[in-house]
């Protein structure tokens, strides 16, 4: 699959997550940083988006502590929550 196609698979699955808060949360994420992500980058998001909303969500505002695999760089910007915009 080549890059543009990936990402447009990524975007639609990060903006449908079944709620408002976690489309606004994980597609806002994906927004504000996807189109600069490298391939490594893409491969950590596409991971992600295989956990339930609930923890992704948990370990964004910091109720829960994220696995391992996560930490890092990443999942700080994602943990900024400086990317959501509420529609108005």
């Amino acid at each position: 699959m080549d890059r543009a196609d990936r990402l447009k698979r990524l975007r639609f699955r990060a903006w449908h997550r079944g709620t408002k808060e976690a489309d606004l949360l994980i597609g806002g994420y994906f927004d504000r940083h996807g189109e600069s992500w490298d391939d490594d980058q893409m491969l950590w998001f596409e991971e992600l988006l295989q956990e339930q909303d609930v923890d992704i969500m948990a370990w964004a505002i910091g109720t829960a502590g994220p696995p391992e695999r996560y930490r890092g760089s990443m999942m700080r910007e994602l943990q900024a929550l400086n990317y959501i915009k509420h529609p108005e």
